[in-house]
């Protein structure tokens, strides 16, 4: 993945924090298809604060818990008028502090958007670092979060979150891994497991 970079369409810091609120157990493809009615009626937080979550509904309603991510974006949105002036931080505590707005999506704004040298943990991060080993007894988003952070180096560490993110997406599925595609299979501890496992298989036959 030599062009490593988020799928989301996103033109400034607000857009960007809206799609990845939406992307949250959604598709990119789908938020990207969301996003440009959305944030063409709603281009900026002082006008989405202004909106009853209702009326955001009607523009979301097709990616998952649409209820609760309205309530969500309009909760930001009023947030960052009247905490931020209705610009969006780059401080990644800052960001928590808004509504529907995690570690892993403050994060991504941080990282993407403000390119901080951190690393968001998604499903796809948290399986891929796990299962090729880069991380060790770790069962949480937040441990391997510190075990990429302390390992990658800063310099690398944005593209790192994408490398990972592409690879669990198109190649190291939750399903159905390509194992034979894959570039990293002789690094891999999963890979090395399924060989183990056929080889005894082989031998009791």
């Amino acid at each position: 993945m030599p062009f490593a970079d988020t799928e989301l369409k996103y033109s400034d810091p607000f857009g960007l924090l809206v799609a990845v609120i939406l992307s949250a157990q959604c598709t990119d493809k789908r938020v990207n298809m969301i996003t440009p009615a959305l944030l063409e009626e709603y281009p900026d937080a002082k006008a989405m604060a202004k909106a009853e979550p209702s009326e955001i509904f009607r523009f979301i309603k097709s990616c998952t818990y649409p209820n609760n991510k309205a309530k969500n974006l309009k909760g930001m949105a009023q947030m960052l008028v009247e905490e931020f002036d209705g610009k969006v931080p780059s401080d990644i505590a800052e960001l928590q502090q808004l509504p529907g707005v995690g570690r892993k999506t403050a994060n991504v704004v941080a990282s993407v958007y403000y390119r901080k040298p951190v690393i968001a943990v998604d499903t796809h991060v948290f399986r891929v670092a796990r299962r090729i080993g880069l991380v060790r007894n770790a069962n949480t988003p937040l441990s391997v979060e510190k075990q990429l952070s302390e390992h990658v180096p800063e310099s690398k560490m944005r593209n790192a979150h994408h490398w990972l993110i592409l690879h669990g997406r198109y190649i190291c599925k939750a399903r159905n891994p390509l194992c034979e595609e894959c570039g990293l299979k002789n690094l891999c501890n999963y890979y090395a497991s399924l060989q183990k496992t056929i080889r005894k298989k082989a031998l009791k036959r």
